[in-house]
């Protein structure tokens, strides 16, 4: 048989249809497209939700060998170290003791005043308690899980706090479930209130997750080492006068208009077990102005409600005394 008769294609079960570089480029461009999409449109939010809400029972029991150690470790301390901490506990109390009542007369100063100057009084920002479960598995960027979620009436923009100062503010919010970007976050910040000078600034993380920084502070700015920085209120989810920082560095330059200030977070987010998450200032101004409007309306809708019985009792005795009068007229 001749050479040029013979069929030189593969067989069909050879065959590999498109190359490597058209999946490559087809891939790459769905790739594109769904982050765009999730990016402007949100299109990933209810599939990241099911996958969060389906993984989150495997990852309390992933963690459960973790909590049984640190349990049983807790119990194993010595007792030593245990009296001592009670010894400490003990001191703090009594210190405090004065303190809490020194700070319960001027609380009440403090409203007499505001009451004296017709300013409204100070706003009390709904809480609830969590746990921090794990860090997120995401290298580029600082944040953590707790354990409350929507189905706790948990909401994106709310503030998480502990017992030395803000934390950073849930960004995600999951049924069972949320994510919390910390403040070392480089997309985090938080307006700022300086407690010596009082100027307002606002905090930004640093790019590589370390802390915090204050951006275009002008160099002959009257801020140094050691200054502790606490909420603003100015932004409408902080309450005022939160801890937040404290002043690390501060370098100024000639050739540069601005200082470039370091700021260390008072709150340990490695160390943090226990959080306070706050319903975000905004909406819980709101809600108080509503519970105030409907007793305002409830209120009015009782007084009317006396008036229209009492208009209805004197109507019932003007009707009982006209048949009186009618009778004895001859």
């Amino acid at each position: 048989m001749p050479l040029g008769t013979l069929d030189r294609t593969p067989p069909p079960f050879f065959r590999q249809g498109p190359s490597a570089l058209t999946k490559l480029a087809l891939c790459s461009a769905l790739a594109l497209l769904l982050m765009v999409g999730d990016a402007r449109f949100q299109l990933m939010s209810p599939v990241r939700s099911a996958f969060a809400f389906v993984l989150h029972p495997l990852q309390r029991l992933m963690l459960t060998p973790v909590d049984a150690w640190e349990s049983l470790a807790g119990r194993f301390r010595g007792a030593e170290a245990a009296m001592a901490a009670e010894d400490k506990a003990l001191r703090q109390l009594a210190q405090q003791a004065e303190r809490l009542s020194r700070v319960q007369q001027l609380q009440a100063e403090n409203e007499r005043l505001r009451r004296l100057l017709e300013l409204r009084p100070a706003t009390s920002v709904p809480s609830q308690t969590a746990e921090v479960l794990f860090e997120a598995p995401d290298p580029f960027s600082r944040r953590v899980v707790i354990d409350r979620g929507a189905t706790q009436g948990v909401m994106a923009g709310s503030p998480v706090i502990n017992e030395a100062g803000v934390l950073g503010q849930v960004t995600r919010v999951y049924p069972l479930s949320s994510e919390v970007t910390l403040l070392s976050d480089r997309e985090a910040a938080i307006p700022l209130l300086n407690q010596r000078t009082q100027m307002r600034n606002a905090a930004q993380g640093r790019a590589d997750g370390s802390g915090m920084e204050l951006r275009f502070l002008a160099a002959n700015a009257d801020i140094k080492v050691g200054d502790v920085m606490t909420t603003s209120g100015l932004d409408g989810i902080y309450p005022p006068g939160l801890p937040v920082a404290v002043v690390a560095a501060v370098e100024r330059r000639g050739d540069s208009s601005f200082a470039q200030v370091q700021l260390a977070p008072l709150a340990n987010a490695d160390a943090a077990r226990h959080v306070l998450v706050l319903q975000p200032l905004d909406r819980a101004q709101a809600a108080r102005k509503e519970a105030e409007v409907a007793a305002a309306d409830e209120a009015a809708s009782a007084a009317a409600a006396r008036a229209s019985a009492k208009a209805a009792k004197k109507l019932e005795k003007a009707e009982k005394a006209a048949p009186k009068a009618s009778g004895a007229t001859p």
